[in-house]
């Protein structure tokens, strides 16, 4: 067998086999959507789709760049067409496979495999070789996970996050207070919710990230100009707060459901 070196895309379905159980018609449809959109970004991106099974999609990208531009773009458009339950987990990969035919096989595909499956859903994990080759590239923000342990390797992967606007971010563990600083103050505590505040809506859709950027605008606004109260502030507000409040609602309504 030939050997080459490539950029390995790797995307699964999260959660694919409890959505099936519950309206097979409705998640092959997800699916089905899902495809599409990834098979039009991969050759947008000079991708080549090299296998799928199930809820599994494989691709391969001469370019270690286009191929995380391509899985940001791919969890950008899923998130904003997606139904509420559908997520996909993205692994990429830089690595040495084996070529049999049209298919691709090797460690390469298989840590690009472990990449997605320690992912978030909606999320894009790549390993230290891909990052060191794109940090300077992309204008997205990375967390190093570290290595970690993944299902069937012997060595740990070490694995950094792209902390793009479609991933949901996981929160940095906070640091334990000093023994003498007692209760954390005003400021400690403002600081805290607006950190959960800043992640929540970070993990939202486009469309609740623009409401809630417009109700912070005209807070600002009123803020610097006319206090908080003023009517002009509350009405403009409360379209996009009632639009945020139903989103909040049918994602409650979803988990409980499922």
């Amino acid at each position: 067998m030939k050997r080459k070196l490539t950029t390995i895309f790797f995307a699964d379905g999260a959660g694919y086999s409890r959505l099936m159980e519950q309206d097979e018609a409705a998640a092959y449809g997800d699916l089905r959507r899902a495809r599409e959109i990834m098979t039009e970004l991969f050759a947008r991106h000079d991708g080549r789709q090299v296998n799928s099974w199930g809820d599994a999609i494989i691709a391969e990208f001469a370019s270690v760049v286009e191929a995380v531009r391509c899985a940001v773009e791919v969890q950008e458009a899923l998130g904003a067409e997606a139904g509420p339950g559908m997520a996909f987990r993205i692994g990429v990969n830089l690595g040495d496979v084996l070529v049999d035919g049209e298919d691709l096989l090797g460690d390469g595909v298989n840590v690009a495999a472990r990449l997605c499956e320690i992912a978030e859903p909606g999320g894009v994990m790549i390993s230290s070789t891909v990052h060191e080759l794109v940090r300077k590239q992309l204008s997205a923000r990375f967390r190093h996970v570290g290595p970690s342990e993944v299902k069937s390797m012997k060595e740990k992967v070490d694995a950094w996050s792209v902390q793009s606007a479609a991933a949901r971010p996981a929160r940095p563990p906070r640091p334990a207070p000093a023994a003498d600083a007692g209760k954390p103050g005003i400021v400690h505590k403002t600081i805290e919710r607006a950190d959960r505040a800043y992640h929540w809506v970070m993990a939202q859709p486009k469309k609740v990230r623009r409401a809630a950027g417009m109700i912070f605008f005209f807070f600002m606004l009123n803020l610097l100009f006319t206090g908080i109260a003023a009517p002009w502030f509350v009405f403009p507000s409360a379209p996009f707060a009632i639009f945020i409040w139903l989103h909040w609602r049918k994602q409650a309504e979803s988990a409980r459901t499922g």
